[in-house]
């Protein structure tokens, strides 16, 4: 499989701050790769070097086959996490605007499709700054992807988004997958990264922490959680043999056991403490994994470490 972006010991720095520290990475054509990681964790930084906004200090990266080149290119569709219109534009002006940048010279029938798609045509003649924010986001959305970009990069695409958008959007992004379409989003939905991504990498002050598909991610920590619910709410958990961590979820809760603990005899002492309405033993969600490699948990070890 060719590959649609290969990052080989990339290293950026800002002043004294290491924002992407010997960073290997490579994206496959025709997949959907989440980026995940905490706020200042390197996300953006790598993608605007992907981008070519950002040269890295240090190693090489490779876009569509090219190592070298500037930040427009043709084959490239963008959606900032900084949103950026023209205000006094109007929507349809806009689009045809963004398409001809890209080398599309007849896209009206492009950009009537995806108003039509997106609940937009009473909108085509109106300015900018008469949208809502929803609106607006999925204007810019359209402005990303309206050329048929080879390769389509979201930063926080679902940001301010209702649910219902939310939809709209992720079928969207699924079907320009489906046309063949290499598709980063960085999130910080875990819930998002989990039903849309093929691949899921991870970036942690500069370092990749996980790379690979939400299986592989799962499996390197086992069936170590137990997802819960009871009819007391208000049940005794944390102090249970065998359990290291409770995350109350609201209408259930996880909870992640220790290596040697046999879930037979937690859920027995659960039994003498409340009524268990679900018991399942099972791998840990994302965004469980994603709070202990960036938690307080995780940082109180490594402060214990160099201490």
């Amino acid at each position: 499989m060719s590959h649609a972006i290969e990052l080989e010991k990339v290293t950026k720095r800002f002043g004294s701050c290491l924002a992407v520290d010997s960073l290997d990475l490579t994206v496959p054509e025709g997949t959907i790769y989440g980026f995940i990681g905490p706020n200042g964790s390197g996300k953006t930084t790598t993608l605007r070097m992907i981008l070519r906004i950002l040269y890295p200090d240090s190693g090489q990266v490779t876009v569509l086959g090219c190592s070298r080149g500037a930040a427009a290119n043709d084959h490239v569709g963008y959606l900032p996490e900084e949103r950026g219109l023209y205000r006094k534009m109007r929507v349809r002006e806009l689009l045809r605007f963004f398409a001809q940048l890209k080398g599309m010279r007849r896209c009206g029938g492009e950009i009537d499709d995806w108003l039509e798609r997106f609940d937009l045509v009473r909108w085509a003649n109106e300015k900018v700054e008469t949208l809502s924010k929803g609106m607006a986001q999925k204007v810019q959305f359209i402005g990303a992807i309206v050329a048929k970009p080879r390769l389509l990069v979201l930063d926080e695409p679902f940001t301010g988004l209702d649910p219902v958008n939310m939809d709209v959007l992720r079928g969207a992004v699924r079907s320009a997958h489906q046309d063949g379409t290499t598709v980063i989003f960085s999130t910080h939905d875990m819930d998002m990264a989990e039903r849309l991504c093929d691949t899921i990498f991870m970036i942690y002050r500069g370092k990749k922490v996980l790379d690979g598909t939400l299986a592989d991610i799962q499996a390197q920590f086992g069936e170590d959680t137990i997802r819960l619910r009871t009819t007391d709410a208000e049940a005794s958990l944390a102090d249970l043999p065998g359990v290291t961590h409770v995350n109350d979820q609201r209408h259930y809760k996880e909870l992640r056991i220790a290596r040697d603990a046999d879930p037979r005899a937690i859920l027995q002492e659960l039994l003498r403490r409340a009524t268990v309405e679900h018991f399942e033993l099972a791998r840990p969600s994302l965004h469980d994994v994603f709070v202990r490699i960036a938690g307080p948990e995780s940082r109180s070890a490594e402060e214990a470490q160099h201490a």
